[in-house]
């Protein structure tokens, strides 16, 4: 079982910046897909960004797209969300997840691909 905790949530104002940090405990594979997720009250949690395992193939949401950015550091099996140019729209709870895959360059966009989830962070933007 994989342990999956999301740190960096919080408040900020309209056209600031928040980074996310996601920590998974140790890998049972060398290769694991790690993706963002946000949900709004009253909205399905839906997709926001992805990495792969080898750390240079990504993909976004077009609604955030220019403006969020994933990357992630192998070593300390740890991925990031930083969120630039944030607008009232973009508050909600963010999740990690991760999944195991069968080599570095797979991606997922889709929350049934995941396997590991976290318990959600929250960020608020508003002035």
């Amino acid at each position: 079982q994989v342990q999956v905790v999301e740190s960096g949530g919080g408040l900020v104002q309209p056209g600031g910046s928040l980074r996310l940090s996601c920590t998974a405990s140790e890998h049972t594979s060398s290769f694991y897909t790690m993706g963002w997720f946000r949900q709004a009250p009253g909205k399905e949690r839906e997709f926001v960004g992805a990495i792969a395992s080898s750390g240079g193939l990504t993909t976004y949401a077009d609604s955030v797209k220019g403006r969020f950015t994933v990357s992630r550091d192998c070593a300390k099996n740890t991925v990031y969300l930083q969120m630039n140019s944030l607008k009232p729209e973009d508050t909600a709870v963010y999740y990690c997840a991760l999944v195991r895959t069968l080599s570095g360059s797979y991606l997922y966009t889709a929350e049934s691909g995941y396997e590991y989830w976290g318990q959600g962070t929250q960020v608020t933007v508003s002035s």
